[in-house]
């Protein structure tokens, strides 16, 4: 397997941007591009806007104020999946 395959992406939810944006700042690397497309009755759908396909991916998430934000990084766990990566792991901020 190439390395290229192999190297890790990092994905920051909304409400975790900057804390997202350090990560990877530390890890040397830049933020994958997520697409949320929010529907009219509010409900809102994530999607990778390049190939996780046989990736490692890290989604750096919060779940704390609101259950919103728990659902917005299920949802993108379960976008993740679909896409294929290799492994999928959520890096979850409490506070």
């Amino acid at each position: 397997m190439t390395n290229i395959m192999t190297e890790a992406k990092l994905f920051g939810c909304r409400q975790s941007m900057d804390l997202a944006k350090a990560v990877a700042e530390k890890y040397g690397a830049s933020l994958g591009q997520v697409n949320f497309s929010t529907f009219s009755d509010g409900e809102f759908q994530p999607s990778f806007e390049e190939s996780i396909r046989g990736r490692r991916i890290f989604i750096i998430g919060s779940t704390h104020p609101s259950s919103d934000n728990l659902m917005e990084l299920l949802l993108m766990l379960d976008a993740a999946k679909r896409a294929s990566a290799r492994h999928i792991t959520a890096v979850i901020c409490l506070a």
